[in-house]
């Protein structure tokens, strides 16, 4: 009778060890039939957390190349870590996450952002810039900067908020019952303005460097190569400016200059088309 107790035990774990390998395998085979009927693509994804300043000796233990549908790879992600070659992780990498080039930088840069001592009462956002609007690129953290703003025409009405107690504008229905559109509100012109002085870039991080060998042509005809992607630049300041800082960034057109520590801020004004050729 014993016997046949623990042969039963044995045969149900025999069973549920054969449903559970029945059932990843049916599951694997969905997800495969899934992903033939769409174009795929292969990329590396974090299977175990990666630390900041981690080597590519280091990440290649815990990354793992996965097939995924085209519309779900992400930005700047690599298929080989030779693309991202001597550099280390600029921040903690998470199970699960795709590789991607932004979130890795060279070792002196990684180093230099941490010799950097933000104020406690700063707070800290990032943008995201093409090189030309950047100082070509060359930005490093501990850099100064000017934050200048630049905004196409908008309705005058968006600029100030609207007077309560002012008239509702009226829309204008004519003898035939066509409506008429009122009259086009007026609006400002095209502006450019250094809004903030002496900001701190504190980090920096790149999309994608140049290939080595266009960094070898380059060393050999005496120039520097930019960045062929955008830039990822972190900004420390106080709250006021943080708020410019964001709208800006998602309303207007942002360039960054570098200012030296004596760059004067006095006659500076909003640029427009009608002061330009004063």
């Amino acid at each position: 009778m014993g016997n046949r107790k623990w042969l039963g035990v044995v045969l149900s774990i025999v069973l549920a060890i054969l449903g559970t390998f029945v059932l990843i395998r049916y599951v694997q085979s969905a997800e495969d039939r899934a992903l033939a009927e769409q174009e795929t693509v292969e990329v590396l994804v974090v299977s175990d957390t990666i630390p900041e300043g981690a080597t590519l000796e280091e990440v290649a233990l815990n990354v793992s190349s996965k097939r995924i549908p085209v519309g779900a790879q992400a930005l700047g992600s690599v298929s080989d870590l030779s693309e991202i070659q001597g550099e280390v992780t600029a921040v903690d990498l998470v199970p699960g996450e795709q590789i991607v080039n932004s979130r890795f930088t060279t070792l002196a840069v990684l180093e230099a952002s941490k010799e950097i001592d933000v104020p406690a009462d700063l707070l800290q956002v990032t943008v995201s810039l093409s090189p030309d609007r950047a100082v070509g690129g060359s930005l490093e953290p501990g850099d100064i900067v000017a934050y200048l703003a630049s905004f196409d025409p908008f309705e005058i009405s968006g600029a100030i908020p609207e007077d309560p107690d002012e008239e509702p504008i009226q829309i204008v229905v004519n003898q035939n019952q066509q409506t008429l559109a009122p009259a086009e509100k007026p609006k400002t012109p095209n502006t450019t303005h250094i809004i903030l002085h002496k900001i701190l870039v504190t980090n920096v991080q790149i999309e994608t460097l140049p290939v080595p060998e266009a960094e070898t042509a380059a060393e050999e005809q005496g120039v520097e190569l930019a960045p062929t992607g955008n830039l990822l630049i972190t900004l420390a300041a106080e709250a006021p400016a943080i708020e410019k800082i964001v709208f800006t960034a998602e309303f207007g057109k942002v360039w960054l200059a570098r200012e030296g520590e004596e760059a004067s801020e006095l006659d500076t004004e909003i640029i427009s088309r009608g002061v330009i050729y004063r």
